[in-house]
C-alpha cells in the first residue's frame, strides 16, 4: 500500500469528510460561544474606578464613583485599571474555555494574549528613559561644575596621501 488510501466508494469518503468538518464546526461554535462569555472585571486601587473588559480586551463597562470624578488623573487611573483587566484574560481565557484546555490553540491563544496585554508596570515604576527626573539633588555620581572640558581628539590622517592600508581602499569590494 506504501500510504496510499484506497477509495472504494466516493460517496462514502465524502460523507465522511461532510461529518469530519461538521464535527469541525461545532467545536469552532462550542469555543467561540465559551470566548464570549469571558471577561474580566478589575477595581482601582481606591475602588473608586470599576471596569469590564470582554474576551478581545475591549472596554465593555465602565463605573467610576463620585469622589473619584474631580479627580485630576481620572483618565490615567482608568487606563491603569483597564490595563490591569486586560493583563488577567489569558488566565481567564484559560479558566473559561474548557473546549480547548490542554490543547496546541490554548497555548498559543493564551501566550497571544499575554503579549498583546502584558502585566503593567507597578505603580511609581516606569520603564527605563521614561519620565523626568524630579530631583536633581538624588544622582548617583556628583558632577563636577568647574570640570574642565575634556581635550579635543586628535584630527585623523587623511587617507590620500598614500599610506591608508585600509582593505578596501582601492575600491574593491572582491577579491
Amino acid at each position: 500500500m506504501n500510504g496510499e488510501v484506497r477509495v472504494s466508494n466516493p460517496e462514502q469518503l465524502f460523507a465522511s469528510f461532510e461529518a469530519t468538518m461538521a464535527e469541525a464546526q461545532q467545536k469552532a461554535d462550542r469555543m467561540r460561544a465559551e470566548m464570549e462569555t469571558v471577561s474580566v472585571a478589575e477595581r482601582s486601587k481606591n475602588g473608586q474606578i470599576a471596569v469590564r473588559v470582554n474576551h478581545l480586551g475591549n472596554l465593555v463597562g465602565l463605573e467610576i464613583g463620585h469622589s473619584a470624578r474631580d479627580q485630576p488623573d481620572l483618565a490615567e487611573e482608568i487606563l491603569r485599571t483597564v490595563r490591569a483587566a486586560q493583563s488577567k484574560l489569558g488566565a481567564a481565557v484559560e479558566s473559561g474555555v474548557p473546549s480547548l484546555a490542554g490543547t496546541e490553540t490554548m497555548v498559543e491563544l493564551v501566550g497571544q494574549l499575554q503579549r498583546e496585554y502584558p502585566e503593567p508596570t507597578p505603580e511609581g515604576f516606569g520603564l527605563g528613559g521614561q519620565g523626568a527626573r524630579t530631583d536633581d539633588g538624588a544622582r548617583f555620581i556628583a558632577e563636577a561644575e568647574d570640570a574642565p572640558p575634556p581635550p579635543p581628539r586628535p584630527a585623523r590622517p587623511s587617507a590620500d596621501d598614500g599610506t591608508d592600508d585600509d582593505y578596501f581602499g582601492d575600491g574593491d569590494f572582491l577579491r
